[in-house]
């Protein structure tokens, strides 16, 4: 600071403030402009910081608000303008927002704001806050493509200045505008910003782990990522809002449960669903205990008696259990995961069967499945193409083979070990065999000599 204007600023502002109030607006911006200059030139950060309030308030006591943007623009367009005192100004303007008498003159104010701000790292925060704030309203009016794309500019994870709560809601706020907008891969990549460590290490941010799956969970089931879903949802069930509550927990579970059963069979869903069956918590849904003991157990299951026993709880719901979200009858896709969930029971028939035998007639297959043989050769031949199992189809034959052939390095090592161990047996013998000719010859000999 070269010279301090203190005093004069603080009988200088009162003034022009009353000179607003009395509708003499032009009057007291020349007062305040002429003083801004001084202060400016002499690096006064405290007294710039002052008058540029005292201008932009001036103007809004008046009801000016075309004078107020310009006046916002002016001052921060201003030749070597102090970063304090455009911060002060930027956050006094930010608070008129919600004063203002119409929707368009908000707007109006709202992009005068974001426009001096862009590119200004010491007013991101008020930036990013602001276009929030225009989205919301473009999302009120129906403009939900406008809102997204408004929201997608800001790269809130690289601002230091904010907080890192604020940071995560500004990212789920994107990623919700997203999916409203049907933009499925933009928010795959927009989710990926977020750590779930956050989650963990944070305290109180339990509403804000619940909203970001939620939207997983969402994001999900637009293209049926079971396993990603179940994962998920048991995320959920271990927050500890959703734990200490009985009805919210067995509704998180439940879905815990029907994702892995709906998921593709392979090494993640066998070791989840083997750890899932351990849940202590199982025991409150025995429906659902039951289903995952049916998908551990190396037995067939018969679809009809499963359908009998359990279709109506999951799908339509009882009065002690509503419908489950997958499959309810009402949702849009229930009947298609309701078939997926039929082809996973087919799925895990065809390989208690590959266990059990190393050739079967086809026929016999069908009546297993209670599958016509077409039905039986595609659900075979997905699971062959995935290399689930391995099967060979003699179709004029109509059997069906198990065995997989050897490969030729494990049959060398075979034969290996069984030669290393054949001449371990020769030596062994050979070893003995000399023994006993020694103890012999040695009696002989002792028996001559006496």
């Amino acid at each position: 600071m070269e010279i301090d204007y203190s005093s004069e600023v603080e009988v200088l502002v009162p003034q022009c403030v009353e000179l607003g109030k009395a509708r003499k607006v032009s009057d007291a911006l020349d007062k305040l402009l002429a003083m801004e200059k001084q202060t400016r030139q002499a690096a006064d950060a405290h007294s710039t910081s002052l008058i540029l309030v005292a201008a932009v308030r001036v103007c809004f006591d008046a009801g000016e608000w075309s004078l107020l943007n310009e006046h916002i623009v002016l001052l921060t367009k201003r030749r070597t303008q102090l970063k304090q005192a455009v911060t002060k100004m930027i956050q006094e303007a930010c608070t008129y927002v919600d004063a203002a008498p119409d929707s368009e003159k908000r707007v109006k104010l709202i992009e005068t704001l974001r426009t001096v701000t862009e590119g200004k790292i010491y007013v991101e925060v008020e930036r990013a806050r602001l276009t929030r704030r225009l989205a919301k309203m473009r999302e009120d009016d129906g403009d939900v493509a406008g809102a997204a794309k408004i929201l997608q500019d800001l790269q809130v994870e690289t601002f230091g200045s904010m907080e890192k709560r604020e940071k995560v809601e500004f990212i789920l706020e994107q990623m919700r505008l997203c999916l409203a907008n049907d933009d499925f891969v933009r928010t795959q990549i927009i989710s990926k910003k977020i750590s779930v460590r956050f989650f963990e290490t944070a305290a109180d941010v339990h509403d804000l782990k619940l909203k970001y799956y939620e939207l997983m969970i969402r994001l999900g089931e637009h293209d049926d990522s079971f396993l990603a879903m179940s994962k998920h949802f048991q995320a959920v069930c271990d927050t500890g809002i959703i734990s200490e509550d009985p009805g919210k927990r067995q509704e998180a579970l439940k879905n815990v449960v029907l994702c892995l059963l709906l998921s593709h069979y392979d090494n993640e869903q066998s070791d989840l669903v083997h750890r899932t069956s351990t849940n202590k918590f199982l025991e409150e849904i025995p429906t659902y205990r039951e289903l995952l003991k049916l998908f551990i157990t190396m037995e067939l299951i018969d679809w009809t008696k499963l359908c009998s026993a359990h279709e109506t709880e999951l799908r339509r719901g009882t009065d002690a259990s509503p419908a489950t979200r997958l499959f309810s009858s009402l949702e849009a896709r229930g009947d298609a995961r309701w078939e997926i969930f039929h082809k996973r029971v087919i799925e895990h028939n065809i390989r208690v069967i590959a266990k059990y035998y190393s050739r079967i007639s086809l026929a016999r297959m069908s009546e297993l499945l209670c599958l016509s043989t077409k039905e039986v050769e595609e659900s075979l031949s997905s699971l062959v193409v995935d290399k689930t199992v391995h099967a060979r189809t003699d179709r004029p034959g109509g059997i069906v083979s198990f065995q997989a052939p050897e490969d030729p390095n494990q049959v060398l090592n075979a034969w290996s070990r069984s030669l290393d161990s054949l001449m371990a047996l020769v030596n062994k013998t050979t070893h003995l065999v000399t023994k006993e000719e020694m103890v012999h010859s040695t009696a002989s000999a002792s028996g001559v000599v006496h």
